[in-house]
């Protein structure tokens, strides 16, 4: 007997969402975890054959059906053999849960249900029950033998109609332009497709084009994914290798299977890294902050010569974060890193820091606490251009007030043109640069500001000047005169000029610090030249020579020398003491005064304590005292022609392979500080990463799995950088414009301007104009 079904008996695909079942569920047919359709209530339990009863013998409440009678009639089956057998509505995507009963649902696991012909107990999903009633066998389970020929043939077609409608929707693509397809227009006729056409298949070339750049369009996707090389050889090898009939990996195999495999793969990638540790050393880096979500994370990070690594990120929330709690997060990473390969643990100046200095360093005696350097320099830049009015800070305030007035109307202009769209547009019509919206956290936010201010003063007076600036009248018209009065006055800008010019040497060194190359060994002589440098700009603005007194310069070099007396550690002593270059004539006649560092007191007391550090037994430490005075002196063969010449040519590392094989315990101490960092750059580069991976849409991830994603996703990227091809060509700095990027929000201005900073070469690569007068996020080539 046929079934002459109509639309209303089926729900719409979107109705069934409501009732539990997704798009995922339909396609891998795990229905036997969700709850029962027609119900839209979890845990719906049907007793015998009838629906809205319970079961009192088993315990099970019963699902009552809340639907008006209209609804009811819609949904029931006309002229149907087998409606005898159903329980309530029937799906429009699960039509064969309506002819069993079901009697128990745990969640996350199998239904268990009885058969409304056979009355057998069975337990399974919903593939199981329509190979059950569909006679279908193999599938392990039997057959139902009470259905009769005329129920089989109905429900297969209720089950194909099913099949039908959950089918997606297909929706064309765009037409292409190549000589097989028509013109977008449509306005010139379609020619015959040429032999070469026909060569490079160019009609299936624009189909891939389409559908690509469809999945960007549904998704939501940055622009910026199409430069990623793995997005690139994705694709290349799918279209370069004959896998006719692949289908693209699942949803489970991707964020299961897939991924623990990628991480087996990451860590073997990593492992030629690891391996040099033991004889070149290891910095660990730590940095900790809040992300959007309020969760207090931890990232720690291992750099070697051989490059960084990261290690994993660490969420606090619970935890209460004292001395203890942080040196417990240092002990473990150091025992999985390796004691005996750590040379020293770079954090920010933070006073929990310190206090869990103590603690890991009467553990582990030979790993030194080094606070970050780039950390420390900002401090000091904070505290000469923003100097807090305070009872033990009145000098200093009084000094370098004037530095907080030039700052303020800075940001004032800023906020004024930037907070209205009107300023913003004429803005953008006189000024070809970004008003970069730099966050205050960044380091040297306030030297970026002012520098951009300057790059920009023209713009900003010819805009003040127009008449679109005279003919703009806003309720601020009394703020507008402020800015202009602001921009017009040039002794406002001498003092910007003047504040940039004395501070260039400090934000020189912040910059150049800010990596993760070694430059452990060149901290001191960084410090002491650029501290020269600050005296000679401070000077020259003043017209004083160098041997007269400078009040002002007095309150600088106090700040500096504060904030270098709490950085510097007895380990910058002794690699400033295993340079090489340090003991040549061409070093010592840069500068008057300078010396060799084993003339140098304070130097000499960081060293010797670094070194009873290192060997505390009496016998190893008069052996390395021999080899150094050997090496200072330049004494027997290291005073010959070629080791003193290279001294000076080769880079300080090269010349101790060379030529420290005379000196072994000095060598190997010296190859490896001559390998470390001096900032924890690479764990402020990373604060976006867990709140990427982990974000409001995607909170439900487990810890577990977040932290693989963290780890496959940083080292990734942190691996990709040493190619070439991250460098030049079409995969230049792939990954720099999405770190904050979110399918709703774009690509975050603020990560992308802390990126930047305000280099030009930089700003070419991230800021481009769509031709349109539209700025907008996006990369070429420069």
């Amino acid at each position: 007997m046929e079934t002459n079904l109509t639309l209303a008996q089926f729900r719409p695909f979107g109705e069934s969402v409501r009732s539990g079942y997704g798009l995922a569920g339909l396609q891998m047919g795990w229905f036997g975890r969700i709850p029962v359709p027609g119900t839209g209530t979890a845990g719906y339990v049907p007793g015998t054959p009838g629906y809205g009863s319970s079961n009192k013998k088993t315990g099970t409440v019963l699902g009552t059906a809340r639907m008006s009678s209209q609804q009811s009639s819609s949904s029931s089956i006309s002229s149907s053999t087998s409606s005898k057998y159903t329980c309530g509505e029937v799906s429009s995507t699960n039509p064969l849960w309506a002819y069993v009963t079901m009697l128990q649902n745990k969640k996350g696991g199998n239904a268990s249900w009885r058969c409304n012909y056979c009355n057998i107990i069975y337990k399974g999903s919903y593939f199981r029950v329509k190979s059950h009633l569909l006679k279908e066998k193999g599938h392990g389970i039997a057959i139902c033998s009470q259905v009769s020929n005329d129920c089989l043939e109905e429900m297969k077609k209720i089950e194909r109609e099913a099949m039908e409608k959950s089918k997606p929707v297909h929706v064309s693509l765009p037409t292409g332009t190549t000589s097989f397809n028509p013109s977008l227009d449509g306005g010139k006729r379609r020619r015959a497709e040429t032999p070469i056409g026909r060569a490079f298949n160019n009609e299936a070339r624009d189909h891939l084009s389409c559908e690509i750049a469809r999945l960007f369009y549904s998704a939501g996707l940055p622009f910026n994914l199409a430069r990623n090389p793995y997005f690139i050889s994705a694709f290349s090898y799918a279209v370069n290798n004959p896998i006719s009939g692949f289908l693209p990996p699942s949803y489970n195999a991707i964020r299961t299977t897939l991924l623990q495999r990628e991480k087996a793969h990451i860590l073997k990638l990593l492992q030629p890294i690891k391996d040099t540790w033991s004889e070149k050393g290891v910095s660990l880096v730590t940095n900790g902050w809040t992300d959007a979500q309020r969760r207090p994370l931890t990232n720690f990070m291992a750099i070697s010569y051989s490059g960084p690594m990261f290690l994993k990120a660490i969420d606090g929330s619970g935890e209460f974060k004292d001395k203890h709690y942080i040196s417990d997060l240092m002990f473990s990473v150091i025992d999985e890193t390796g004691p005996q390969n750590v040379v020293q643990i770079i954090t920010d100046n933070a006073p929990v820091c310190k206090a869990a200095r103590s603690i890991v360093e009467s553990i582990h005696h030979h790993i030194f606490w080094t606070p970050c350097v780039v950390h420390t320099l900002n401090l000091a830049l904070k505290d000469i251009c923003c100097p807090k009015n305070t009872e033990n800070n009145v000098v200093v305030y009084e000094a370098c007030n004037w530095i907080s007035s030039i700052v303020d109307d800075a940001f004032f202009i800023k906020n004024f043109i930037m907070n209205h769209s009107m300023r913003l547009a004429m803005f953008n019509q006189f000024v070809h640069w970004k008003l970069l919206a730099v966050a205050e956290t960044r380091f040297a936010s306030i030297i970026i500001m002012l520098k951009r201010m300057r790059n920009i003063k023209h713009g900003l007076q010819s805009m003040v000047i127009s008449e679109q600036w005279s003919q703009y009248r806003e309720d601020n018209v009394q703020k507008a005169a402020s800015v202009k009065e602001i921009i017009l006055n040039d002794c406002w800008w001498d003092q910007v000029d003047y504040v940039l010019n004395f501070t260039s040497p400090i934000y020189d060194m912040l910059r150049s610090c800010d990596t993760d190359e070694p430059s452990l060994h060149l901290v001191y002589e960084k410090w002491d030249s650029m501290i020269e440098k600050v005296k000679l700009a401070i000077y020259q603005h003043e017209g004083k020579e160098l041997n007269e007194h400078s009040s002002f310069y007095e309150v600088v070099y106090g700040v500096l020398i504060f904030r270098w007396t709490k950085s510097n550690t007895p380990l910058h002593c002794l690699a400033h003491s295993l340079n090489p270059r340090y003991y040549c004539r061409q070093w010592l006649e840069e500068v008057p005064n300078r010396v060799p560092p084993h003339r140098d007191n304070e130097i000499c007391v960081g060293r010797n304590k670094c070194l009873r550090t290192y060997f505390p037994e009496s016998k190893d430490r008069i052996k390395v005292t021999q080899e150094f005075v050997k090496f200072s002196s330049a004494a027997e063969e290291l005073g010959q022609f070629d080791s003193l010449q290279d001294r000076w040519n080769l880079k300080p590392k090269e010349w101790w392979i060379m030529y420290g094989s005379s000196i072994p315990k000095l060598q190997s101490i010296a190859l490896k500080l001559l390998s470390q960092p001096s900032s924890s750059s690479c764990c402020e580069r990373n604060w976006s990463t867990y709140s990427f991976i982990h974000s409001m849409k995607r909170n439900r991830l487990n810890p577990k799995r977040a932290e693989d994603l963290v780890f496959i996703h940083t080292n990734l990227r942190l691996l990709s950088r040493k190619g070439k091809s991250y460098k030049e060509g079409e995969s230049k700095l792939w990954d720099l414009a999405a770190d904050e990027w979110d399918p709703s929000e774009g690509a975050g201005v603020l990560e992308v301007a802390s990126l930047s900073l305000d280099e030009p070469d930089l700003e070419a690569v991230l800021f481009t104009d769509d031709g349109d007068g539209n700025d907008e996020i996006d990369t070429i080539r420069v």
